[in-house]
């Protein structure tokens, strides 16, 4: 599991840490504890402030397959339940780098408000290590439990433990429980468990009474392609910049291949995301993570509030917020998200192994979808709207060479069809003839568009009957100041390249607007 270049990575990481820890592994048999006592032991081998010990933790620990980790004999609160393999061997990498002293990337406002929880919050995450979303979970929830002891979080491989998922009734993943209750399933991101516990302890916020930074001169929202690149093009002006975004990447970041990104043969989402970060650290460019815009003032300066409570002061906002997957809108669909709907075939397609599932949309990534889990489930049936299907050629072209994967064209969805709290199957109208049918399935992954990220510009900025925000060539909006870019726009052709052109032409909009629009001399506008 460990290569050699592996092993080169680590012990440079670890180079970079002040204080011991220790791996603190339950005893006792298991299938899998061999492999988890090789992984540990091997990452151990490459510094002298790592170790591994055997104990008996059950007190603490699920299994013989469980650790933790002290860190200068203190328990951190962090456990992982398997063997942090996949995605999940960069949140067990993090989390010991972290218990040892390299500092964390939370924001700042985040680590002050989790340190004002006194209640004992314990997270479950349950996770598959093939999810490319589950590790985003996980590690922000290892870096709450660093930042205050009141907090202890697990990581389960569900694979492990069929007995857990069975009772729990847990059909996708990340699903976290806290203290022994459904907290959050499905698509979960480090800003909507943030959220999430401010619903639940709104003490933890603490709104100044002034602006968190200096007066900026453009505020980008949104950390996607079109975000990162209105971002640099601002700071290489010589801007002061500031970027918001609730979770770095976008919806990049849940594309795992990547084709046609002109010059880049190929690449996957979590590459690229990475990319980006590296790219935007290269300027001096303010980043507020995991964080969301509540409300925008307008003015001369605009004021924004986040979701923390504080205040950024700016003369300028470029908006960038991007999208998020559209919902069927029909009955059991909201009540079953987690259960037997979903809207990740990557993460969710392993619980559904020879199982019958539906795909809902002939897209592009409807029929990626159905691709992807046609070798893994029993059967896949795609259900398009319109009489033919919107994808690619060469995908219609391989779904209909699988013989697992049926599409019916020209048909509506009505209802998805649960009993015992587990989809069964799904009714859907033949839109010809208005006959209804029912299949039986297990599953159902939808895959219908994307609805923009603008909610919170309602009342600022025009915005279409579908929500995107109304811009001109320039990528200015109806209000002096704010511009946009990307998905959230009325710009056609939602396509990573088509969205880092835009913000880097909304940018260089932005900077005219300021150059004619210097603030007086002498003249305070933010009080």
């Amino acid at each position: 599991m460990l290569t050699k270049d592996i092993l080169e990575a680590l012990k440079g990481y670890t180079a970079s840490m002040s204080r011991p820890v220790t791996f603190v592994v339950q005893t006792g048999e298991h299938a899998k504890r061999g492999e988890l006592l090789e992984l540990l032991r091997g990452i151990a081998g490459v510094s002298d402030l790592v170790s591994v010990e055997e104990r008996d933790m059950s007190a603490v620990l699920r299994s013989p397959v469980s650790f933790l980790i002290e860190a200068d004999g203190e328990d951190t609160g962090i456990r992982f339940s398997g063997v942090p393999g996949g995605h999940e061997f960069n949140s067990l990498v993090l989390a010991l780098l972290h218990s040892g002293g390299v500092p964390h990337k939370l924001d700042a406002s985040i680590a002050e408000m989790l340190g004002n929880i006194d209640d004992a919050l314990h997270f479950e995450v349950f996770v598959s290590l093939s999810c490319h979303n589950c590790p985003d979970v996980v590690q922000a929830l290892n870096q709450f439990a660093l930042l205050n002891p009141a907090i202890s979080t697990e990581m389960l491989d569900g694979g492990l433990y069929p007995e857990v998922i069975a009772e729990r009734d847990i059909q996708g993943v990340p699903t976290v429980y806290l203290n022994g209750e459904l907290f959050a399933n499905g698509k979960v991101d480090a800003a909507g468990l943030v959220e999430k516990l401010l619903e639940n302890h709104p003490g933890m916020a603490q709104v100044a009474d002034t602006a968190s930074l200096p007066l900026q001169d453009v505020t980008v929202v949104g950390g996607g392609p079109a975000g990162v690149a209105a971002a640099i093009y601002a700071a290489r002006k010589g801007l002061a910049v500031t970027l918001v975004a609730d979770r770095f990447g976008g919806q990049v970041k849940d594309t795992m291949g990547i084709e046609n990104l002109v010059s880049v043969p190929y690449t996957t989402g979590p590459e690229l995301s990475g990319k980006l970060m590296e790219h935007l650290r290269e300027y001096d460019i303010t980043l507020r993570e995991h964080l969301k815009v509540a409300s925008i003032e307008k003015g001369p300066i605009k004021q924004l509030t986040l979701s923390s409570g504080e205040r950024i002061d700016t003369r300028s906002v470029i908006v960038a917020t991007g999208a998020r997957w559209r919902e069927l809108g029909v009955p059991g669909e909201k009540e079953n998200i987690g259960n037997g709907v979903a809207y990740c075939p990557h993460c969710d397609g392993p619980f559904f192994k020879g199982k019958d599932v539906a795909v809902i949309g002939g897209g592009n990534s409807g029929i990626e979808a159905a691709l992807d889990l046609a070798g893994i489930v029993n059967s896949v049936t795609v259900f398009e709207f319109l009489p033919e299907l919107k994808a690619d050629k060469v995908l219609v072209e391989q779904a209909e060479k699988r013989e697992n994967i049926t599409i019916l064209k020209n048909v509506a969805t009505k209802q998805v069809i649960a009993d015992s709290g587990k989809v069964v199957g799904l009714e859907y109208e033949d839109r010809e003839t208005g006959d209804l049918y029912t299949r039986e399935l297990a599953g159902v992954f939808v895959q219908i568009g994307l609805v923009p990220n603008s909610q919170f510009l309602d009342g600022v900025v025009d915005l279409t009957k579908h929500g995107e925000v109304v811009i001109d060539e320039r990528g200015r909006t109806s209000e002096e100041g704010i511009f946009a870019c990307g998905d959230v726009t009325t710009v056609p052709y939602k396509q990573i390249v088509v969205s880092m052109g835009e913000g880097a032409k909304a940018s260089l909009a932005c900077f005219e607007y300021l150059m004619l629009n210097p603030v007086p001399a002498g003249e305070d506008l933010a009080a």
